[in-house]
């Protein structure tokens, strides 16, 4: 066994990276079936994308990568990173509005909506297993205990740059989690606090009449400890009497956008991932580059569009900042409108714009 990977890993050293069609995958993309998004999706143990399930082996294309040749970027693109605002926690505290939305990091955001408060995919480590952050969090772990009021918390899938046990443990004991099927078990051991799983689809009315739906999303699971896909991923819509928010999650660009915008008009702000996408080929079913995302924020028909997960982790070939720099271009060369496109710093404050 050690033999054909030590084989593989020499040889991919030498090797050029494998070319990737950007045509035949989105002509792929468009003929899948929308009725799949509803099909089953756990079997022999394991979820999968029932529109498109992953083809190849993981590992093997993963030590491929590793070992291929890197892109070349501009000395801008290394660099480029967002600003990270201090003080963040007291002034959430001070802020006289109600709806607010705030950049943490990575994909953790503080969202204040109908007097509730929410956190997305908390990560407030300096590591995410192995990758080391590149910009601070605007909030401490020690911040979260003063978080008053009803506190709910939004787990997309189980990776490590998305559930990170030690800002879990910093939670205030009245935090409630919710998190996809089979990850329940997961969290209970090292949350003592209320956690519910919920399902693609599946929706549950909450205090302030906010309403919460889980919704698919295309990526894949794996944690040690945790078989391949043994716990699933998702997206959430967050609707409330005033505003409704989308939060993407970690998603390869997929049909389901489309059908998110036809069951769920009216979505305010879309919460879109933009992270590593570099190398297209090993990256583009679970990551979307910066077309696929705008293509996606049109797809789900929302007013403003706010890019998460770059900026703080080295996940891909490419670097951290490079996906907002990939963005504003891209946004240029398509003529779009840029006050359409919130891309904010670490430690910003947004207030929902509620205007109709």
């Amino acid at each position: 066994m050690l033999y054909p990977v030590l084989t593989l890993v020499l040889t991919s050293c030498v090797a050029t990276p494998p070319p990737f069609d950007e045509d035949a995958w989105q002509r792929e993309v468009a003929g899948q079936r929308e009725e799949t998004l509803y099909a089953p999706h756990f079997r022999d143990g394991a979820y999968f994308n029932p529109w498109m399930p992953m083809k190849e082996d993981r590992f093997r294309l993963f030590l491929k990568w590793r070992f291929s040749k890197k892109a070349a970027y501009t000395d801008e693109e290394r660099t480029f990173l967002p600003k990270v605002l201090t003080g963040l926690a007291g002034r959430i505290q001070k802020n006289p509005y109600n709806d607010t939305i705030a950049w943490v990091g990575h994909a953790t955001f503080l969202i204040r909506t109908s007097g509730v408060t929410w956190l997305t995919d908390p990560m407030l480590s300096q590591r995410a297993l192995l990758p080391k952050r590149v910009t601070q969090p605007a909030l401490q772990k020690g911040d979260l205990k003063s978080i008053s009021g009803p506190l709910n918390v939004l787990i997309s899938h189980n990776h490590y740059d998305h559930l990170d046990k030690d800002t879990i443990r910093s939670l205030p004991d009245h935090a409630r989690i919710f998190v996809p099927p089979g990850l329940k078990k997961t969290l209970q051991s090292f949350f003592g606090g209320e956690i519910q799983e919920l399902d693609w689809w599946e929706r549950i009315d909450l205090e302030g009449g906010v309403q919460l739906v889980s919704l698919p999303a295309q990526h894949w699971s794996r944690r040690i400890g945790q078989d391949f896909n043994t716990t699933l991923w998702a997206s959430y819509l967050l609707v409330s009497p005033e505003t409704t928010i989308y939060y993407g999650g970690d998603s390869g660009y997929f049909i389901g956008y489309r059908e998110i915008g036809k069951q769920f008009p009216g979505i305010d702000y879309a919460l879109m991932p933009l992270t590593a996408y570099h190398p297209r080929w090993f990256m583009h079913y679970a990551h979307m580059n910066a077309s696929e995302t705008i293509q996606a924020f049109q797809d789900v028909k929302a007013r403003y569009y706010i890019p998460t997960q770059w900026g703080t982790f080295q996940l891909g070939d490419n670097p951290p900042g490079y996906p907002v720099l990939d963005l504003k271009r891209t946004i240029t060369e398509q003529g779009l409108d840029p006050s359409r496109f919130v891309i904010m710093d670490i430690g910003q404050i947004e207030v929902v714009q509620k205007d109709k």
